[in-house]
């Protein structure tokens, strides 16, 4: 997708909001079990019922490699349904993929080729070799995970390299690989304080902000620090929508909490002049 898509959607909705569709059998309704394919149906009721006030649906590849081929299925189901009824909506195929050469190039053609999603996320610690193949492809995105959300990070992408933090060191090295401009980057809502420091390296680029709700982000923190003049992000959120009630309204509840966040971008979007 042509990223002047996206931002033409995201101010036609008033919504910079991305659905995580990470589908466990284990917490949707259980009367969707009884289905042929439980895991598309319970995606598509979440879709038709949310799509008007998203931008993005971002299925983590996790939830349907799981359930093996019948998983996989479900996935190729799930995008064919949103290319197909829902074009104008971007797509997230959260692989978090890391692999050299002709590795990543057959990663890529399946996810952008074979699916038909519009960006995949990758992980960046095997370099310019490792992500260069999916920057090549066209109208495609690629997004690094950069600054996560989880404890772990502290771990490695904080830690000094060259005088720099090392989620710094991924953002500036990132932005000399051929077709750098199909570059994304993931920072989690928790790190709301490091997004200002980000903007200075990749002013620019949009970011996949997870970690607003359940993991305790704050939206309006998120767009203090991390909001640029084409908007620029894109707020996941997951358990908090799609899990809102395990009953037969389970649709209607899940496009009630989307509401919810959607009415609260919409005021973060009038108050920065957006």
């Amino acid at each position: 997708m042509d990223l002047e898509k996206l931002i033409k959607q995201i101010h036609v909705k008033q919504s910079f909001l991305c659905i995580g569709l990470d589908t466990d059998l284990e917490k949707v309704p259980p009367h969707l079990l009884q289905e042929e394919d439980p895991i598309f149906a319970f995606n598509k009721a979440i879709i038709d019922a949310t799509h008007h006030l998203c931008v993005a649906y971002k299925p983590n590849t996790a939830f349907y490699e799981a359930y093996g081929l019948k998983g996989w299925k479900a996935l190729g189901k799930t995008i064919d349904y949103l290319n197909a009824n829902y074009p104008e909506v971007f797509t997230i195929a959260d692989a978090k993929r890391g692999d050299i050469g002709n590795t990543s190039t057959r990663y890529a053609k399946a996810f952008f080729e074979e699916f038909g999603f519009d960006s995949i996320t990758i992980a960046p610690y095997m370099g310019r070799d490792s992500v260069e193949p999916f920057l090549a492809f066209e109208n495609k995105h690629t997004i690094l995970l950069a600054l996560t959300s989880n404890e772990g990070a502290y771990d490695f992408q904080t830690q000094k390299v060259d005088g720099m933090a090392l989620y710094e060191k991924v953002l500036q090295t990132s932005k000399t690989y051929k077709n750098a401009h199909n570059l994304m980057y993931v920072v989690g809502a928790t790190k709301a304080s490091f997004l200002g420091d980000i903007r200075k390296i990749v002013p620019d680029s949009f970011l996949l902000v997870p970690g607003v709700g359940a993991q305790g982000g704050s939206l309006k923190e998120v767009c203090h620090y991390g909001m640029n003049q084409h908007v620029g992000l894109l707020i996941n959120s997951s358990r908090g929508i799609i899990y809102a009630s395990k009953n037969g309204d389970f649709a209607a509840m899940a496009a009630l909490k989307a509401k919810e966040l959607q009415q609260q971008m919409q005021e973060e979007l009038k108050s920065l002049g957006r």
